[in-house]
């Protein structure tokens, strides 16, 4: 793949007065980003957070510039996706770059800030970080740094804003300096391949000469914090930890969601249909329409049953939790934990961190896997969250579908979720080309989140929840309302009995779950809730939910990743596993109650 192949708007490379922000992963480019343009960004404590491009405008001594966020990166060798993207901005002509160092881990930002300089462009440092590097007892000589690199450093902690002004004027003195004339490499084809096995040594032998002449170590005792992160890389205690992590992650999601749900958002749901009903009621309308508005299906409620009461304090408290293992650095220590267990299975450790997204939604869960260094990862990862992995609003659902029943139900539906997923990873891991790469990532540093930077990831997320899947629930309930007080769900019911009825043994009513599935996941889930279901209903119900087709925001990502071609294969793939595992658990288990 060549560098001018890999983006798809070239416009943004023909920018003149463009500022790259550069660095490794997880070092803080994204806040930096964030503090100069006032467009948020999401940054994690994980490495691969960022991996496309974010462009906003920053004012620079009264000019202004576009400032781009660049993918985060080891080294410029153009070894994956986002290395590559990186190569092709440093070969744009921008004028000038702000690096990122790692304070905490110096020698590895300084062997990338060597390979940025080679370059020629005027480059001003930010070391971040640096309260976590004094918290380890690291002494920072940054005159003797910015000496040995010939490039100004400001010692900063983004997530505070600490030194964000300083910063700007570094980059106004450097922008003076650079007039009329053009340092950047001209040719792509020159500098995608500098970074030769050679070269590289020599990048890693300099940074090291460096580290060592600027660092001091004065031997502070590690802090309770520390302890603990050293302790989660550790098979003993650190499996342990990381199940009882999980445990109390789950438990507070499903224990305070239920919570929620009954105390707040019930009642407030039943307060909300009761008074549409009587406002209805005064109106002279055709029965048909009287249903399609508040009837068993009404929009004005099930709207507010399955989207606000049934799916969102699930969603809620899974991005709570979910942002805070991400932002303490605990996600990246498992996968590393857990890199034995996910090598067999066909997949390295880091692939965990995508995985573990996609629990809050497959989209970004896809779109990160453009940090694995093969396709084929991309491709048994991709799967993997696709098959087998429910997103927050569809495990919301579940939750409210199986917890009132049995807790037992929705732990025995989870395991099998757990099954196919490691069925997924076997099959795809022996059928696809190629190889998967060792695990190379960075530890970041246990933090307590910054609470400001912490809270405003929360709402976004939960912003971006209600404007990305909000407008296909709607459309969902409003094709349930049509389907049910028309006439045609029966019809769909009658066509669809052999394998609803007969197959599944659901009854035909739950035809609406495959219809509606299709516009959203969880949407396959909620029709399920107003059925009489027995418990071996209820278990085939939900695995088949869990299981079934990706939406339609899926689809279109798959397809824009891996073409059309794969979305259509994942898809079809999805459908006929969920359809055909449901109707075998359907018909063994009836087979062992006859037998007992």
């Amino acid at each position: 793949m060549s560098c001018h192949e890999l983006l798809e708007d070239k416009k943004i490379l023909k920018i003149d007065n463009k500022i790259l922000i550069m660095g490794p992963p997880n070092v803080g480019k994204s806040v930096f980003f964030s503090g100069f343009t006032n467009i948020h960004v999401m940054s994690s404590n994980y490495a691969g957070t960022t991996v496309s491009y974010m462009k906003g405008d920053y004012t620079v001594d009264g000019g202004r510039y576009s400032l781009i966020d660049v993918p985060g990166t080891y080294s410029l060798s153009a070894t994956s996706e986002a290395e590559a993207v990186a190569v092709q901005f440093m070969n744009s002509n921008p004028l000038a770059v702000l690096f990122v160092f790692n304070a905490a881990d110096l020698e590895g930002s300084i062997k990338l800030a060597l390979e940025v300089l080679d370059y020629g462009i005027p480059v001003v440092g930010a070391l971040n970080l640096s309260d976590v590097a004094q918290r380890q007892g690291k002494q920072i000589n940054v005159s003797l740094l910015e000496k040995e690199l010939g490039m100004p450093i400001v010692t900063t902690v983004a997530v505070k804003r600490i030194g964000f002004s300083e910063i700007t004027k570094e980059l106004g003195e450097e922008i003076k300096k650079i007039g009329d004339k053009q340092t950047a490499c001209p040719d792509c084809s020159k500098c995608s391949g500098c970074g030769n096995s050679k070269k590289i040594l020599d990048y890693w032998e300099r940074a090291k000469e460096i580290n060592a002449r600027v660092v001091k170590d004065i031997n502070k005792k590690p802090s309770k914090l520390d302890k603990f992160g050293d302790a989660l890389l550790k098979p003993w205690p650190g499996i342990l930890l990381a199940i009882l992590i999980i445990l109390v992650s789950l438990g507070i999601v499903v224990g305070a969601g239920k919570a929620l749900r009954a105390v707040i958002l019930l009642p407030f749901v039943n307060f909300i249909v009761e008074m549409f009903e009587k406002l209805f009621s005064n109106f002279n309308m055709p029965e048909i329409l009287h249903n399609v508005l508040i009837g068993n299906y009404g929009i004005f409620r099930i709207s507010f049953e399955w989207i606000l009461a049934l799916v969102m304090p699930y969603v809620i408290l899974f991005q709570l939790v979910f942002s805070f293992l991400e932002d303490s650095g605990i996600l990246p220590r498992m996968a590393v934990l857990f890199d034995n267990i996910m090598r067999k299975l066909g997949v390295q450790g880091g692939s965990l961190i995508n995985i573990m997204l996609g629990f809050g939604c497959a989209v970004p869960a896809i779109i990160g896997t453009r940090t694995a260094t093969t396709r084929k990862e991309r491709l048994i990862v991709t799967s993997i969250v696709c098959f087998s992995v429910p997103c927050i609003s569809q495990t919301g659902a579940l939750i409210s579908l199986l917890s009132d029943f049995s807790f037992f139900m929705l732990l025995a539906v989870f395991a099998t979720g757990a099954a196919v997923f490691v069925l997924v990873s076997i099959i795809t891991s022996k059928i696809l080309k190629g190889k998967v790469d060792p695990l190379v990532i960075e530890i970041p540093n246990l933090l307590m989140p910054d609470r400001r930077t912490y809270f405003k990831k929360f709402f976004v997320r939960v912003k971006q929840f209600l404007m990305e899947a909000e407008g296909p629930m709607l459309i969902a309930v409003f094709l349930a309302a049509l389907l049910a007080e028309t006439g045609l769900l029966d019809n769909a019911s009658e066509v669809l009995k052999p394998v609803v009825s007969g197959w599944l043994g659901l009854p035909p009513e739950a035809a609406l779950s495959l219809i509606l599935g299709i516009i959203r996941r969880e949407m396959s889930v909620a029709p399920l809730l107003e059925m009489n279901l027995s418990a071996l209903q209820m278990y085939v119900g939900a695995v088949v939910s869990l299981l079934y087709i990706p939406c339609l925001s899926v689809f279109g990502i798959l397809a824009k990743e891996f073409r059309t071609r794969v979305a259509v294969a994942i898809v079809v793939g999805t459908t006929v596993s969920a359809i055909l595992l449901g109707g075998i658990l359907n018909h063994v288990i009836l087979f062992i109650q006859s037998i007992f």
